[in-house]
């Protein structure tokens, strides 16, 4: 049996792999902190895969014999821990630098220490910040807007380093715009699909940012988790395997207007924000290619999935016109 280590397991994408993983035959360890993640979300996977799951409640950002000890026998890491969302990583950016960049670094030693040799990283689209080409390939130049994004390529980097300096096979994806069930906001503000999903279960007013004619490459989490394992079936059929990294996108770009649409809201608009793309859209072209893998679910069936499942935003925060504006000061001070 395999053994794969999920950090950031207990989050939005990671225990969607973690089920996938559990699916496929592999022994997982999850390590989470809960400071993003929710232990619900591994509920399923204790209750049908029982022992194949284990769960260690750590931080990699700080370094602790309690979580490296648990990459002893590990055949692969899968590496999502990380701090999300760009608000609160103007107001806090040495967290992000300290999870996202130290916490990378830590798993890379553990993984060193350890003798396991294969990890896919998650990294993110917005290291391409404003773009000059659409849809966006992979070779576009680094145009790092806000804390956030900087934190996330430096761990993709980090990645990158320790792989052509100790000879790890090592895959680097950035996702585009991922969303489906579980997606959450934050208390401290996030992503378009979980405010908008807590304020249709409350029967609030969408709040569009500017006037919603911005494009976005909305990309469902199944096909995100399939990219994941497709990455690390490529690590299993090299002796020796250069560092990559791949786009993760839908193939399509759709408005926010048509999301309010086809999440049936009234909706009501905000500031726009200075230092957001218009349009963001994933070349794909390298990964269809390499990892032979395409995205399966268009935005109408992974919204109307999300719809089947809106009672699971019941107890998620409620953004409105006031609290996003309060949420969002430091973001107009400093992003100019």
């Amino acid at each position: 049996m395999r053994n794969a280590i999920v950090t950031g397991g207990a989050g939005f994408i990671g225990s969607h792999l973690v089920e996938t993983l559990l699916e496929d035959n592999y022994a997982v360890t999850v390590i989470d902190n809960l400071s993003v993640g929710r232990i619900e979300n591994l509920h399923s996977a204790f209750n049908r895969y029982g022992d194949m799951v284990q769960f260690i409640e750590a931080d990699v950002s700080v370094e602790h014999k309690c979580w490296t000890e648990a990459f002893a026998g590990a055949s692969i890491v899968f590496h999502l821990a990380a701090r999300a969302d760009i608000v609160p990583s103007i107001d806090n950016p040495k967290l992000y630098f300290d999870s996202n960049v130290g916490g990378t670094v830590n798993v890379l030693q553990a993984m060193r220490d350890a003798n396991v040799n294969d990890i896919v990283y998650a990294a993110s689209s917005s290291c391409y910040g404003i773009p000059n080409a659409y849809p966006t390939p992979e070779s576009t130049p680094v145009d790092l807007r806000y804390p956030y994004a900087a934190s996330k390529y430096f761990g993709e980097q980090t990645v990158k380093h320790f792989s052509e300096v100790y000879g790890l096979r090592a895959t680097s994806l950035r996702l585009f715009n991922v969303y489906g069930p579980r997606a959450r906001t934050s208390g401290t503000y996030g992503a378009v699909f979980g405010v908008f999903m807590a304020q249709k279960f409350h029967g609030h007013p969408l709040t569009v940012v500017g006037d919603g004619t911005q494009t976005r490459d909305f990309t469902y989490v199944s096909d995100v988790v399939r990219a994941f394992v497709a990455a690390s079936k490529r690590h299993a059929s090299k002796d020796r395997l250069e560092y990559s990294c791949y786009n993760v996108g839908s193939g399509a770009t759709v408005s926010i207007n048509r999301l309010t649409e086809l999440l049936r809201g009234d909706s009501l608009h905000i500031p726009k924000r200075p230092g957001e793309p218009d349009c963001t859209f994933a070349c794909i072209a390298k990964i269809t290619a390499t990892l032979d893998w395409e995205p399966e679910v268009s935005i109408e069936e992974g919204i109307g999935v999300m719809l089947q499942h809106i009672d699971q935003w019941s107890d998620a925060p409620v953004w409105n016109l006031e609290s996003i504006k309060d949420a969002t000061t430091t973001w107009f001070k400093h992003l100019k």
